[in-house]
């Protein structure tokens, strides 16, 4: 019996090893490989790093000061001073795009940032106590998601002020449900393994267990939510500005350049296109990475 009951404990311990055990950095690497077979993916990756890179050498890749007016030069079409161009009052556009790519950038990374530190633990709270928790969790969390994402945001920056770190806080909780939903069902996935309860056998605390054994084995997903999240949130963000409710003139924003430029699309059409596109690209590239991590991060996916 008791060579029965260690072998147990021994089979037991290790099963719990295995659940409990973070990836290693080399366990990685299958990952990028799968991920580097993907075109579009890998398309996403550089444009997105030349958009940070842009961000974080704005102030020598920038070629005139982004707030810096000249009234001799309104409204000019791109030339070989001003290759985009310049706006209403003389700015020169090319600088106010790059930037205006910090405030973008920063807004998606902060704003997910925030919905993640938030939702993840509330939703391994419903999924792991469950009960009476989880039923109230996930009321709240269905009264959330009834309000459309960007109305919510919206809402909520309005009541904050209109500034951008309001404007990365409204956007913060307002996607703070998804990422509670889809913890909460990740959770209750992977709490029902045999290695959690070979793991709460063993005598695991609960918050030991869901530190150790439950969250390494939902991060996969989380990651990749949060890949297509930030690509929302620079939606958002761009949205906010354009009401006047995220970056302040005359601090660039490409949701303030935009609106801005909605009265002069006729005779200077400059001034919408390049924003414009600097939007769509940041947000596709975000959406075609976040689709290569999920596949790349999926084990039936060769």
């Amino acid at each position: 019996m008791t060579a029965v009951l260690a072998t147990a404990t021994a089979t037991a311990t290790a099963a719990a090893d295995v659940g409990a055990r973070v990836p290693p950095a080399g366990a990685w690497r299958p990952v990028w490989r799968k991920l580097r077979r993907r075109r579009g993916a890998m398309i996403g990756l550089v444009v997105v790093v030349g958009f940070v890179v842009a961000a974080l050498f704005a102030p020598w890749l920038a070629p005139f000061d982004p707030i810096e007016t000249s009234w001799s030069a309104i409204r000019q079409a791109p030339s070989a001073a001003h290759w985009f161009g310049t706006d209403d009052i003389g700015r020169d556009v090319l600088s106010r795009i790059v930037w205006g790519t910090r405030a973008s950038l920063l807004a998606g990374v902060v704003a997910v940032s925030i919905a993640v530190a938030l939702g993840v633990p509330i939703g391994m709270t419903a999924g792991f106590v469950g009960g009476f928790v989880d039923a109230i969790i996930s009321r709240l969390t269905d009264a959330f998601l009834a309000c459309p994402f960007l109305i919510l945001a919206i809402a909520l920056a309005a009541f904050l002020g209109p500034n951008l770190t309001n404007a990365m806080i409204a956007i913060g909780v307002s996607a703070t449900p998804i990422f509670v939903r889809l913890t909460r069902a990740q959770v209750i996935n992977v709490k029902i393994e045999e290695y959690i309860e070979a793991a709460r056998a063993l005598g695991n605390s609960p918050l030991r267990i869901a530190w150790r054994h439950v969250l390494p084995n939902i991060l996969a997903p989380v990651i990749v939510q949060a890949t297509l999240a930030i690509a929302a949130a620079i939606i958002a963000e761009a949205s906010l500005s354009f009401l006047g409710l995220g970056q302040q003139p005359p601090a660039p924003s490409w949701g303030s350049m935009l609106n801005t430029a909605k009265n002069y699309v006729d005779n200077a059409p400059w001034m919408a296109i390049w924003p414009g596109l600097a939007i769509f690209f940041l947000v596709l590239s975000f959406n075609l990475l976040g689709d290569g991590l999920r596949d790349a991060l999926d084990p039936r996916q060769r």
